[in-house]
């Protein structure tokens, strides 16, 4: 008689999946606010620092020297933070996320930040593997479509993490050269390290 096999998890995973994989350890979240768990994603919630992304001229994908610089964007007097018309603000999750190489994310803004005209991910795949030694945050890449800034409260939910089940990746995201697979805070663009002059 055939061996059967039990038929490989894949899928989105759904509120019940998602506290499942936290308490066997395929998936870490630091810290860990059960309130936050979706029925079909876990919300994140906004870090307390943030950049802004200011250019010169030209950017250059291939030479660093040209990228923008990162300016700290300081809170005001009651600790929310200011995204002018138009500005890109990069700014980490306050939770620090940690995927097993059987597991996949996708990274989406809310629809109360879009219906108020702000953009919150620009690019939202998150790899198998990715933080998965000691958990890293997820930079989020903010943008204000508005004619006039948006206050943002850091300690707030704004973005959702869902998750796939699959059968595994033979190179986790932490392998690969040029990750930011152990970033604890915002990292600059390392895309030249792939495609030209350093």
């Amino acid at each position: 008689m055939p061996l059967i096999r039990p038929a490989l998890r894949r899928g989105i995973l759904t509120d019940r999946a998602i506290r499942r994989a936290h308490r066997n350890g395929e998936l870490s979240i630091t810290p860990f606010e059960p309130g936050l768990v979706r029925p079909a994603a876990i919300s994140l919630r906004l870090g307390h620092e943030a950049f802004a992304l200011e250019s010169t001229g030209t950017v250059d994908i291939a030479d660093r020297s040209t990228y923008p610089e990162l300016r700290p964007k300081e809170p005001d007097a009651e600790g929310r933070i200011s995204v002018e018309p138009g500005e890109v603000v990069l700014a980490p999750t306050l939770e620090k996320i940690g995927l097993s190489e059987k597991l996949a994310g996708l990274v989406d803004g809310t629809s109360d930040y879009a219906r108020l005209g702000i953009s919150v991910v620009l690019c939202g795949q998150v790899s198998p593997g990715f933080g998965s030694e000691k958990g890293a945050v997820l930079t989020l890449e903010i943008v204000n479509h508005l004619r006039h800034p948006v206050l943002l409260h850091p300690g707030t939910r704004i973005c959702n993490l869902m998750l796939f089940a699959s059968t595994g990746s033979d190179q986790p995201y932490g392998a690969m050269p040029g990750n930011y697979s152990s970033d604890h805070a915002v990292a600059p663009s390392r895309l030249a390290d792939h495609v030209g002059r350093n």
